[in-house]
């Protein structure tokens, strides 16, 4: 039998209860105790009518799911992570188990099959996932930040009845933007539609395509109307067993590794009009108000990563005997660990802020490029102090350093390189002055 959703068992039971079997010794040599990072329920702090409260301040839902997140990490993803790692290849029971949890479906309505929540529950979900594995957090991050929300954004609601049900309980979808041409230059892409009656014809090539090997369905982005420029670009929806639609070999990644990043071709791909998602030629709008939302997600995907890194890394430290004291007691290693704790902390406000403000609907552009711009420097920064701490040990496999320390890379990549999130950042200040 399933095991019951996340927050249908929260709604059900009011508390946390697992019946889970006890792992051995597993691959995470040391246990994630999350030591230099509390959270706490807290009673709204109100002053002048106005709701005050930190950032670190959860709604008692919000920290029950942190919570029991952070358990399925531990319990369920922790023995898995070094076989997926080496084999490249993510876990099919792990995946359904995902599913089951009501993890790919977070803050969809409950009429969809989704579980309600909020937004800032998914930003949750995907750090606590990420200190643990961020392939497994990058596979819930981008069904609910990007293929769900395209979905309940602008989809009609025979599309939202049809595959938001499939995408919460046992499929996964996939974006395909990134083309050989195009990459932070998106809106170049080669990949065209033309329409042919009540149809459209799709040809060109994809590549970089994330969960591509997984996918049961694709959110293509294609130019319907190449003499309007990036104008002409349109959002279709296509079947996975559409003829014409290939995934080719997957990527052999240096992180990451256990989510696929495979090439896609369309060669002669027939998709009804119906299957248009959202207006014509307004995918390039779509694409950029997903990014933004999505860039808040992966700066969670990487302050996550950043915190396991230093979870599993401190305790070294302290057990570490050189010349009759821990080499934690040493002032230069003390001075630099807690240079690395402030430089954790700042990301996480930064993500959190830019969170709520997404939730609320206020302005956000700015705050999740500031998010996910600078988490992805922490998380350098984190993984590199880690390996030179644990020394020797940590540039093995022995330990999960060096994957954290080859995880973070992507970071300044994907969803925006660093360098176009400084674009944005530079944009907002012209703009705000």
């Amino acid at each position: 039998m399933a095991a019951p959703g996340v927050l249908s068992l929260l709604r059900r039971c009011g508390k946390l209860r697992w019946n889970l079997p006890l792992y051995a010794k597993v691959w995470m040599t040391q246990p994630c105790i999350y030591k230099s990072f509390k959270s706490e329920a807290l009673p709204n702090l109100a002053k002048n009518g106005m709701t005050c409260v930190p950032l670190q301040t959860f709604t008692e839902e919000e920290l029950m799911i942190k919570e029991m997140v952070k358990k399925f990490a531990e319990e369920r993803v922790a023995p898995l992570v070094q076989k997926m790692d080496v084999e490249a290849k993510l876990d099919e029971s792990l995946l359904r188990e995902l599913f089951e949890q009501g993890l790919m479906g977070i803050d969809l309505d409950s009429e969809y099959g989704g579980n309600g929540s909020s937004f800032f529950s998914t930003i949750l979900v995907v750090e606590e996932l990420a200190k643990v594995d961020p392939s497994v957090s990058l596979v819930c991050e981008l069904q609910n930040t990007f293929i769900n929300k395209m979905f309940t954004t602008y989809g009609t609601e025979e599309q939202k009845r049809s595959y938001l049900p499939k995408l919460a309980k046992n499929m996964m979808g996939s974006i395909c933007l990134t083309e050989p041409g195009s990459g932070s230059d998106a809106f170049s892409l080669k990949t065209h539609a033309e329409k042919k009656g009540d149809y459209y014809i799709i040809n060109g090539s994809k590549m970089w395509i994330s969960l591509a090997e997984q996918a049961g369905v694709f959110l293509v982005m294609a130019n319907a109307n190449p003499s309007a420029g990036y104008k002409g670009i349109t959002c279709f929806i296509v079947d996975r067993n559409t003829e014409g639609l290939h995934v080719g070999k997957k990527e052999d990644k240096l992180g990451i590794r256990a989510t696929s990043t495979c090439p896609v071709t369309f060669e002669n791909v027939k998709v009804p009009e119906s299957n248009m998602l959202g207006q014509f030629g307004r995918g390039y709008k779509y694409v950029i108000e997903m990014l933004n939302t999505g860039r808040i997600g992966i700066a969670a995907q990487m302050l996550g990563l950043a915190q396991g890194c230093f979870d599993r890394t401190i305790p070294y430290t302290m057990e570490r005997k050189q010349f009759g004291k821990s080499i934690f007691d040493f002032q230069g290693m003390q001075h630099q660990i807690a240079h690395v704790l402030v430089q954790i902390e700042a990301a996480r406000l930064l993500t959190y802020n830019a969170a709520r403000l997404a939730e609320i609907g206020k302005p956000f552009i700015k705050e999740a490029s500031m998010a996910k711009y600078y988490t992805a420097e922490v998380a350098t920064l984190t993984t590199s102090k880690c390996m030179e701490w644990m020394g020797g040990v940590g540039f093995t496999k022995d330990y999960p350093i060096e994957k954290y320390y080859r995880d973070c890379k992507i970071g300044t990549i994907y969803e925006g390189t660093s360098n176009i999130q400084l674009n944005t950042i530079a944009k907002c200040i012209a703009q705000e002055y």
